[in-house]
This record gives C-alpha cells, structure tokens and sequence, in this order.
C-alpha cells in the first residue's frame, strides 16, 4: 500500500529546497504527495530556528498536526530538530527526528519505523557536519523560478546568530553537481534558477582554488541556455572584481544583488562580530554602482541591536541614504539563547518599534524612487502568475522590479516586453510593448 506524505515547511528558501529534495527522495520510493483533503500518512515538519519565535511557532505546528492527523507519522526535521532533537522527541505523537543531515534517507527512516513502531533520532554532532548531504531537485511545483542549494552552514558566527551551531560549518557542493542541477532545472523549463544556501557566496572556501566566481563562470559556459541567473544573498567582502566583471559582460546574472548590511554604525557592526566596517560596505557599493550603473542593490537591517544608540541608529540611516538602496528588509533585534548577543543589554520595545516604522518609510520612499528611474523604459519580465478575474500577469524584471500588467495565461514562465508606465511599490504597473504568441 502506498503512502502519502505531507510538508510543513517554515523559515528559508534553503528549506524549501530541501522540503522539495526530501519529497522527491519519497516520490522515487513509492511514496506520494496528499491531495487537497485528504488526510496525510505521514507529515513533515521542516523547522526553523533562526529566532525564539520560529522555535515557538514550529512546535505548535507539530502540536496541531498531531491533533489534526493522530493517525499519521510525524517526523520533525531540520534547523530546530539538529538544536533540540531530544525535546522534540519527547512530545507525544513525533515518531521521526531528523537534523541537518540524514534527510536524504527520510524514506528508509519511515520504512524502519513502520517495521518497528520504535521512536527514530538521527542528529549529528556540529562538528561531524563535514560533508554537503547530497540532496537534489529535479523540479517544482507552480513556480517560474527553481531555487538550486550550493552549499550549507556558515563559519561567520555573527554574535546574534545561532545558525552555525544548527548547520554546521561551512560546505560546498561539487560544481558538478550544481552544474548538472542546473542543467536539468532548464531541461525541465525552467527560466530563471536563483542560487541559495545558508551562506551562499561562501561557496569554496572550503576549496582549493575554486571559488564562487569560478562557480558563476562555469555555470555560464555548461548551460548556455540559462536565461537568467540570480544570486539569493551575497556579502559585501565576497564582491570581486571577477565578479563584477561577470555581472558587466553577461545579462544572464541579474541586474540585483542582495547586499546584508545589519547596521551601518561601525560600534554596533564590532558588537555583531560584522567583519566589516561601514566605509568598507559604502565603498563595495559605490564600485558596484561604477560599473553597473542601474543595478539594484537589496539589504537586510537589524534595528534596536543591544545597546544601540540613538546616535548609532542615525549612522545607519545616513549610510542607507547613501547607498541608495531600492529595497530594505528590517527586521527588530530578537534575542537568541545560546547567542553572544543574548546577554547583552536589549533596547527597549517601543526605542525598537519606532526605529523599525522609521526604516520601513525610509523603505518605501528608496523603492518607489528606483523605479520610478524606469517610468517609460521597456523591461523584460518573466510572468510568473495569471490573475483570471482581472486578466492581467504578474512577474519580475532583472532587477526585480514586479510589475503587473494585462496580459493572457498562456504568457507564464516566459519572458514579455513590458513597458513602465508606473513605478511604484510593492507593485508597478505596465502595458505589453510587443504582443507575442498567445494573443
């Protein structure tokens, strides 16, 4: 008798990614996934633990599955499970617990238990995560772009941070193997692959003469039918030359980066264990914006760090208006335990709060005067969703602008002409420049 399967999948996109490996793992074992409404044999909760408030939320979505399926297999996976794997075990109902690793075998796991109905725990120590897990993706489901991991864990040990301790340290994945993933993930239709893991641009620091650049170069060369390339996150120290000239000479790289700054004070930096100071960052940023004139440049921000100042916080908003970036993700501090930052002194709530609704206004002004740059402009976009009602298409530019403008369902997953006519956020609008196939 075959057996379905459920994912809960919370957190990052490398989650996904492996949400979709582990389900593709079971599809080629005989397993298969739950329709709409009908009750799973199995559910897989991928666990986030990026904040105390992802490890809340994972167990109570462990708790109301096993209420809702009490029949089921439960098995608790990821981030979360590699940190407090034992916990998780105890609550009545998990049957599986898996880390960061081993998730490649989760169908002879679910096979072991239905042999013995004896409660299974397979978590590697931190230090024993030493070789990427192989898991792979042949395909999605109703998305135009595939997300392809290339490496995992991080050795950066940022004081607020515990996800070092959750993945491991730092591991890259063969290039062959991202390659020939890359060349099936177009085989397979898809446009635009965007390149993800927990430190992503990371990769090859743990190679020999081989590093994320050399990646890029080759993934170029061996899939020549690539359309687009993006790059999910990228630290300002890891933006080489090389790089940038890769950028410059080939479109299919994206015209956006992803650039994490935390904090544009160089006293709250040195608090995060950020190696880098704020002259170092703006410099990266300028030099990009020499060479790639229109590119847009994306950033995270971490608002009430402990002991933040008044005076720090200024600094960081002075550095964002320099950089000019066209899109924030601010995010107020939440204390880790098991974090450096975690017995540092907090700012207050309301202090956090009202520098986070500052930063989101400043947000909202740099997005909506980037592409405002681009009123008038024909732009490439790939159509990602059809809105039948309206009869209009949704998708993204290169540099990921989204624009929703009238068009016909038979456009999703390929690329339209779009002319600009309104830049705004979170959505711009436009019309058809050229009509193609489909009307």
């Amino acid at each position: 008798m075959k057996l379905s399967y459920r994912f809960e999948t919370l957190g990052c996109k490398v989650n996904s990614y492996e949400s979709e490996a582990m389900a593709q793992a079971l599809d080629l074992e005989g397993f298969y996934e739950a329709k709409s409404g009908q009750d799973p044999d199995i559910v897989i909760v991928n666990t986030c633990t990026v904040t105390g408030a992802s490890d809340a939320k994972s167990r109570q979505i462990i708790r109301r599955n096993i209420r809702k399926y009490p029949q089921a297999i439960h098995c608790v996976v990821g981030c979360y499970a590699q940190l407090a794997g034992e916990n998780l075990s105890k609550i009545p109902g998990v049957s599986i617990v898996i880390g960061t690793s081993h998730r490649i075998n989760i169908p002879s796991l679910i096979q072991e238990y239905l042999t013995t109905r004896q409660p299974i725990i397979r978590i590697e120590k931190r230090q024993d995560l030493k070789n990427y897990e192989p898991l792979q993706v042949t395909s999605y489901h109703d998305i135009t772009r595939a997300y392809l991991k290339i490496q995992d864990g991080c050795n950066n040990w940022c004081s607020y941070c515990i996800i070092p301790q959750s993945r491991g340290p730092m591991r890259s994945r063969p290039s062959h193997e991202v390659i020939d993933e890359a060349k099936r993930l177009v085989g397979a239709g898809f446009q635009e692959i965007v390149l993800t893991g927990i430190h992503t641009a990371g990769y090859g620091l743990d190679l020999e003469n081989y590093d994320f650049a050399d990646l890029l170069d080759d993934l170029l060369r061996e899939v020549p039918t690539l359309k687009r390339l993006r790059i999910s996150s990228i630290e300002a120290s890891e933006i080489s030359p090389k790089l940038i000239d890769l950028m410059q000479r080939n479109p299919v790289i994206v015209n956006h980066l992803h650039i994490p700054l935390q904090s544009g004070s160089n006293t709250v930096l040195k608090r995060m264990h950020r190696h880098y100071t704020s002259e170092e960052f703006l410099s990266v940023i300028h030099q990009l914006r020499h060479f790639i004139p229109n590119i847009s440049i994306t950033t995270d921000v971490i608002v009430g760090f402990p002991g933040e100042s008044e005076q720090e916080f200024e600094e960081t908003v002075q550095l964002i208006r320099q950089a000019k970036f066209s899109k924030l993700h601010v995010f107020p501090f939440s204390p880790r335990n098991g974090t450096l930052a975690a017995t540092m002194i907090p700012v207050e709530d309301d202090i956090k709060k009202e520098r986070v609704h500052r930063l989101l206004h400043l947000s909202t002004d740099l997005e909506r005067s980037y592409a405002q740059q681009f009123e008038g402009k024909i732009l490439s976009v790939l159509v990602e969703t059809f809105d039948k009602i309206t009869s209009e298409c949704t998708g993204h530019t290169s540099n990921y602008l989204k624009i929703r403008f009238p068009g016909f369902e038979q456009w999703k997953n390929t690329f339209q002409e779009i002319r600009l006519l309104h830049g705004d956020t979170p959505i711009c609008h436009g019309i058809i420049e050229t009509k193609r196939e489909g009307k």
